[in-house]
């Protein structure tokens, strides 16, 4: 099972105020662990939505709309994730649980959400073989 720890924004990230070393030392030992454990598939900070687009479709068959960011409302905002495969939920909720605070200044916010598998999507043969064929021809292009 795959799960997506979404680390939510602060005023502070939005601002680009860069992690203390305490933190990033803290954040490369969390994420060791994860990696000893054999669950970690990848783990980023983003950069501000000031250095964001966003892409939306307000009217069916339309272009797509492109605005620049910053954006408004920092809580709704993703500062960075973690991704982590899992055998259960409340192994993920255990690891999220093991995450130092995020932002380091007790403003950290954790949302903790499953990945969809193709399989949870559709039982249609021909969509799953075509996930499958993609997925593989990722796998290969890790290895080259």
């Amino acid at each position: 099972m795959r799960f997506m720890m979404i680390v939510k924004a602060t005023t502070d990230s939005e601002a680009g105020a860069m992690p203390s070393q305490e933190l990033i030392d803290a954040m490369q030992k969390y994420n060791e662990e994860l990696v000893k454990a054999g669950v970690l598939l990848a783990a980023d900070g983003l950069q501000p939505s000031s250095n964001g687009i966003r892409i939306s479709y307000p009217d069916p068959g339309d272009k797509p709309k492109v605005v620049d960011g910053p954006f408004t409302e920092a809580k709704e905002m993703i500062a960075g994730y973690t991704l982590i495969d899992v055998k259960s939920r409340e192994e993920a909720i255990e690891w999220a649980l093991r995450m130092p605070d995020p932002h380091g200044f007790g403003q950290g916010e954790i949302e903790l959400r499953q990945v969809y598998e193709a399989a949870d999507l559709t039982d249609n043969t021909e969509s799953l073989a075509k996930e499958a064929a993609l997925r593989q021809q990722l796998e290969e292009q890790k290895i080259r």
